[in-house]
C-alpha cells in the first residue's frame, strides 16, 4: 500500500503528514508513506486543493486535514 501526502510544505500539509504517520505507527501498519511537493506532480495526480491524501493512487481527501478516524477507516 502506498499512501501519498500532497502539499507544498505549508503547516496544514505538515499536520496532515503527522496525522497519517501517527495512525500508521498506532496501527503498526507498514504502508509506504510518500510526500509530494511538486505542483506538476500534484496536478498530474488530480489534486485540486492541498493538503491531499491518496492511497494507491486514489484521492481520499483534499483541501483539509484528515481526522485520525478517517485515516484508520481508509486502512481497513
Amino acid at each position: 500500500m502506498v499512501i501519498t501526502v500532497y502539499g507544498p510544505g505549508c503547516a496544514r500539509c505538515h499536520e496532515t503528514e503527522r496525522v497519517v504517520r501517527n495512525v500508521l505507527a498506532e496501527l503498526q501498519h507498514d504502508a509506504d508513506l510518500r510526500k509530494v511537493t511538486d505542483y506538476q506532480a500534484m496536478a498530474a495526480a488530480g489534486v485540486l486543493a492541498t493538503p491531499a491524501v491518496s492511497i494507491d493512487g486514489v484521492i481520499k481527501l483534499s483541501g483539509r486535514i484528515p481526522k485520525p478516524d478517517e485515516v484508520k477507516a481508509w486502512l481497513h
